[in-house]
């Protein structure tokens, strides 16, 4: 068994010390790591959690390397809210004529109640 001297020093670093390493947010990290794109964090007491240093630089050194795609753009027809008016649209929506909204319309009332 190697001696206490032989063996490598390994760094963990807090959330904080991360944060200033990988500029995401901690939902972005938290998903990435559910997924399988991030290194998992690993408790030291019930309160703190810690990431492995090499293993975040090992991650942040293969992602430059590597080309990210793009995400799609949503499509934009599918909103429930402020629909876009479009040639098929409007007139399906009866809002062809200068008529709003119906659910512009119905918050107003709302407001003004």
């Amino acid at each position: 068994m190697p001696s206490v001297s032989e063996r490598p020093v390994k760094r963990s670093i807090r959330r904080n010390e991360l944060r200033e390493i990988v500029p995401l947010a901690d939902s972005t990290i938290y998903e990435m790591e559910q997924r399988g794109e991030f290194p998992r964090r690993f408790g030291l007491s019930p309160r703190c959690v810690v990431w492995d240093l090499a293993e975040v630089e090992a991650c942040l050194e293969s992602r430059r390397t590597r080309s990210i795609p793009r995400a799609k753009h949503p499509d934009v027809t599918q909103r429930k809210f402020r629909p876009v008016k479009g040639q098929g649209r409007a007139q399906a929506l009866g809002m062809v004529g200068g008529g709003g909204s119906r659910v512009t319309g119905d918050l107003m009332r709302v407001k003004l109640r």
